[in-house]
């Protein structure tokens, strides 16, 4: 008899798992519908050093998360450039401007800003590792959204050789681009 109602329970949970998991509460990207993005860096030598990945939250924002290595210890300007392309050759300067579809002024600090690319700034440690780990709500990763990263021409991430002062227009005297990362949609890191 025992079998029999043990026999019972797992046939009808095996009916039922997968409508549990339906309704089962999702997290990240898979709740949003949205898409995780990777970036690569670049540094001038063409060479990789490292990976960031950008995940959209529940508010909208977008978490980046990841590592550079090869940076300089000290603090580095961390922005969104409008055109997806970091091409060493150019210095990275392939990369565009900042991104600022909006025409606002640069910096987190300045009244009339920021741009939709400004981010804080980024530490490498003595090790010379940037440990990457913000969250931005000026940007998003869904098609066709005022702020979008996806747009006709992509995105990339610069890594600059100073800090951002955070007001100087138009790219806070950061300095050198110094690595360089486009921002690739439906990628993650598992």
């Amino acid at each position: 008899m025992r079998t029999k109602i043990h026999a019972a329970s797992l046939v009808a949970l095996m009916i039922a798992a997968p409508a549990m998991a339906q309704d089962a509460p999702q997290s990240g990207a898979d709740a949003l519908g949205g898409p995780s993005a990777l970036a690569v860096f670049v540094a001038a030598d063409g060479s990789e050093v490292g990976t960031v990945t950008l995940t959209p939250n529940d508010d909208g924002s977008v978490t980046l998360s990841g590592g550079i290595q090869g940076m300089a210890p000290g603090d580095h300007g961390f922005h969104f450039h409008q055109t997806g392309e970091c091409d060493p050759s150019t210095n990275f300067e392939s990369a565009g401007s900042h991104f600022n579809p909006t025409d606002a002024q640069h910096g987190l600090d300045n009244p009339e800003g920021p741009h939709l690319g400004d981010m804080p700034n980024v530490t490498a440690g003595e090790d010379g590792v940037v440990r990457v780990e913000l969250t931005s709500d000026l940007v998003t990763l869904e098609e066709g959204q005022e702020g979008s990263l996806f747009d006709d021409d992509g995105t990339a991430i610069i890594i600059h050789s100073g800090p951002d002062d955070q007001t100087t227009d138009p790219s806070g005297d950061s300095g050198d681009r110094i690595a360089c990362a486009v921002v690739e949609p439906g990628a993650a890191v598992e």
